[in-house]
């Protein structure tokens, strides 16, 4: 039985997560921005799930927050960033505020649960945390430059700390999901047959947590398609778009 603590799981990937997490024994604490989904699990797991109002982009509501959660959990073993912000236009189109805005979510509030959890986990002398990350920060992708930098650079962060905090027995990790038929990714101009299942995507990154791999993915083609983003970025990201397009110039 594991100790988690996850920052964005009211809906898609994270909620599924969380559900595979409880039935596999481990205690969860969930904290969101929003939580009407997640608070409904608590009914079936009052004393292994606990839910907290927290925003990610926040100093002082994220460490609230996590100090909740430490106090019930008693110890993190898992610490997990899957908050997210995605916009959908292009560069012209997008000012600063926004590009500042995703940041804050997705890059700040990774860095946020890494300061605040790693005195826990370095004075347990254990620890694993855990970003999730997205392919378009590897490969690159058209019209979503807030969301692939902000992924980008939490790819760089997750091999910076883990570097660092090797040595106190704490792991950094980089979760990959598909483009998955969820809330954040709506946006995509992608029709939706073509997204994975959030449940199935979720319960498979659940079940692979304690991987000792760098890059975690859901399923072996994921791994495989990973794969070839890092070794082949730009031709890959090159690939998506202009196939995209391809698809949305046919409807």
């Amino acid at each position: 039985m594991a100790d988690i603590l996850i920052v964005g799981a009211d809906q898609g990937i994270g909620y599924f997560m969380v559900k595979q997490f409880l039935e596999q024994g481990d205690r969860v604490a969930v904290l969101d921005i929003r939580t009407e989904h997640i608070a409904k699990l608590t009914e079936q797991y009052q004393e292994r799930l606990y839910v907290f109002t927290a925003d990610a982009a926040d100093d002082v509501s994220l460490s609230c927050g996590i100090k909740s959660a430490a106090s019930v959990l008693g110890n993190i073993d898992i610490a997990i960033h899957n908050a997210c912000l995605c916009t959908f236009k292009s560069e012209p189109d997008t000012d600063y505020d926004i590009y500042r805005k995703v940041f804050e979510v997705n890059y700040f509030g990774a860095l946020r649960l890494s300061k605040l959890a790693l005195p826990i986990m370095r004075k347990a002398g254990k620890g694993r945390i855990i970003f999730t990350s997205s392919g378009v920060g590897v490969m690159g992708f058209g019209n979503i430059s807030p969301y692939a930098s902000s992924k980008g650079a939490i790819e760089a962060l997750a091999k910076c700390l883990l570097i660092e905090n090797q040595a106190y027995g704490i792991s950094f990790h980089l979760m990959h999901p598909p483009i998955t038929n969820t809330t954040s990714a709506s946006g995509l101009p992608i029709p939706k047959e073509f997204k994975a299942d959030p449940e199935k995507v979720g319960r498979g990154l659940a079940k692979h947590a304690l991987s000792k791999k760098f890059v975690i993915c859901h399923s072996f083609s994921q791994s495989i398609q990973m794969k070839l983003c890092y070794r082949h970025p730009l031709y890959m990201g090159k690939m998506m778009w202009n196939m995209t397009q391809k698809a949305i110039a046919s409807e």
